[in-house]
Formats: C-alpha cells, sequence, structure tokens
C-alpha cells in the first residue's frame, strides 16, 4: 500500500448504530479503508450537538484571554495527574521547536487517583466554573464517541464490535483545549505543533482554522481543513501496534499559526492497565509481530515525560517509544 493520498478521506458514520448488520459493515468498511490509506478521516454523521463546541470554545476564549498569572494558578505542574494549564514552551517534542500554543489538559476526573497510575487522578480546575461544566460535558459526549468508533474499527478490522469493550471501562483519554495565539509576524511556514504521531489509539479532533497538515506516504505534508460539523479522525500508536501495523499512525503538525486558532483534540485510548500487542488475528508466519509489548499507560507517561518540561526530572527508569508512523522516518 503506498498511502500516496492527496486529500483526507471523508466517512459518514451516522449507521454505525444502525440494528442492520450490514448498515454497520458498510461504515465500518469506509473506516478501514481510510484508516489503511491515510490514516486520517474526517467523520460526519457522529450526532454531537454543536452547542457542546460552542460553549467550550466560550470557555476557553474566556480562560485564554486572563492574564499569565492567573493562567498559571492552574498550571500543570501542580497537578498530581498531568491535567492544568500549559504554557508556551512547557511542551516540547524531541528535536523539536518550541510550540506556539498555550493549552488546558483534561483527564478522566478520578476522585482518589491510584499511586500505581499517573495519568489517573482529580482534575486540576480553575476558578470557573462555567469552564467545568463546559469541559465536563464535552468531555462526555465525545467519549461516547469515541466507544462508538472502538466498534466501527473493530468491525472493520474483522473482529466482533465489542471487542475493545472489555478495555474500556475507565480509559484515562485526555481532552486538550489548546489556544494558537494570533502573530501577525508568523513566517509561513511557523509550526503550531511540530511533527509527531499520536500516543493513544486514536484522536478526535475538532478546530477552528486551517493549519493541520498530514503526511503521505511520499513524505509530502497535505493540508486537513476542517470541514463544518466533521471531526478529525487520526490513527494513533497503540492501535498500530495492537493491529500489528494492518493500520498505521500517521505523523502530522500544525503550520501557518499567524492566525489565531483553537483546537480540541481528545485523545481515546483503553484502560491503563491494558497489555497491547500485536492481535493475533494480524500475526502470521509471512507476517510476524513487529511491536513488543506494551502497557497502555506506561506508554502513554513515557511519551508525556518526553515532552513535557515539569516531567523532566521524572525521566530516570522511563524510556519513550518513539518508533511509530512510518511516514514519519521519511522526514
Amino acid at each position: 500500500m503506498t498511502r500516496n493520498f492527496q486529500s483526507v478521506p471523508v466517512v459518514d458514520i451516522a449507521r454505525l448504530g444502525s440494528p442492520d448488520a450490514a448498515d454497520r459493515q458498510a461504515v465500518a468498511e469506509a473506516l478501514g479503508r481510510a484508516a489503511r490509506e491515510a490514516g486520517f478521516l474526517h467523520v460526519t454523521g457522529h450526532g454531537l450537538n454543536p452547542a457542546l463546541i460552542d460553549d467550550l470554545l466560550a470557555a476557553a476564549q474566556r480562560y485564554f484571554a486572563q492574564p499569565m498569572p492567573v493562567k498559571m494558578g492552574c498550571y500543570i505542574g501542580g497537578s498530581t495527574n498531568h491535567s492544568g494549564y500549559v504554557p508556551e514552551g512547557e511542551e516540547v517534542f524531541p528535536g523539536g521547536k518550541i510550540d506556539r500554543k498555550e493549552a488546558y489538559d483534561i483527564g478522566l476526573d478520578w476522585p482518589h487517583g491510584d499511586d500505581r497510575a499517573p495519568m489517573m487522578g482529580p482534575n486540576l480546575w480553575p476558578d470557573d466554573a462555567g469552564f467545568k461544566a463546559a469541559a465536563e460535558a464535552y468531555y462526555s459526549a465525545i467519549s461516547g464517541l469515541a466507544r462508538r468508533l472502538f466498534g466501527g474499527f473493530a468491525l472493520a478490522l474483522g473482529l466482533p464490535q465489542d471487542a475493545f469493550e472489555a478495555h474500556l471501562t475507565c480509559p484515562p483519554s485526555q481532552l486538550r483545549v489548546i489556544h494558537y495565539p494570533f502573530d501577525p509576524h508568523a513566517e509561513p511556514d511557523q509550526q503550531g505543533i511540530g511533527a509527531h504521531t499520536d500516543y493513544e489509539f486514536f484522536t478526535l479532533l475538532h478546530g477552528t482554522a486551517p493549519g493541520l497538515e498530514v503526511m503521505n506516504g511520499e513524505g509530502r505534508w497535505v493540508d486537513c481543513p476542517p470541514i463544518p460539523g466533521a471531526f478529525v479522525v487520526n490513527i494513533g500508536d497503540m492501535l498500530e501496534a495492537w493491529t500489528n501495523g494492518e493500520f498505521v499512525a500517521t505523523s502530522h503538525r500544525v503550520r501557518k499559526v499567524g492566525e489565531e486558532r483553537y483546537s480540541f483534540p481528545f485523545f481515546a485510548t483503553c484502560d491503563y492497565w491494558t497489555v497491547v500487542a500485536p492481535h493475533p488475528a494480524f500475526v502470521s508466519d509471512e507476517r510476524p509481530a513487529r511491536y513488543r509489548r506494551l502497557v497502555s499507560g506506561d506508554h502513554l507517561m513515557a511519551q508525556t515525560i518526553a515532552t513535557f518540561g515539569y516531567l523532566q526530572d521524572r525521566r530516570d527508569g522511563v524510556s519513550a517509544t518513539l518508533a511509530f508512523g512510518q511516514e514519519a522516518k521519511v522526514v
């Protein structure tokens, strides 16, 4: 497969909830084609209320407009489970430049936490009840959509639709509320986020303006502008490993960030202790296992430590596994 796509495919998933198995399978086949050929797609027909996005956008605009000392009152370095405000320069991909963005990271709100699972615990929230309400409502709705897509991807891989359900009891999926500030002096190729693959199983993204680019199999960057009413979905590291490369995490970046832009990626993953290794359905004598065994949450934590400044003192004994996304090898 060349994966030399020139545009990002669009898949209508409305029939994924149909009582007719043939309807569900038709959607799954379209999801599978997009996942194999591009690793990126737009999904329509998802049924999420647009007001959820509007409310989160309003909350984000209100939060990021505050003075820096106020925002730093919720600095992510003060959290117990990697939640809170991320100032510009806090997050840098290995070998990359400082990204032109600020963010607020939100995870599964786990009141008591778990010392063995550092990505799980109570969220750090700003003193803004409207922000918390909007973020929690959006998180709940997008989690439900992610669950439907887990079922669609399972069907696309020839597995039962509920193949992932046992691993979705309390997944530490993360919602990022990202702000790319207006920059009148931005160079045309200035980065907002450097080239990378996502760590989790897949990502669901809403963005307010162009800037996202996807690398195809030729090493060419392909624009992925927002489509009104659609979400961008892209395959992540752990789904690549789980399928033994049947689906491949695709390298992407955000460029041309002179225009102010907001982005809400939701990184859908499985339970923290889920063991991720090539599924027997995708391993054979002709196609041996190409990925070593990972623990879902440990992989997520290792990658996070590699990119966030406040976690650098925790690097001892932790090694990031950044060998995902075959397109990255041509950069």
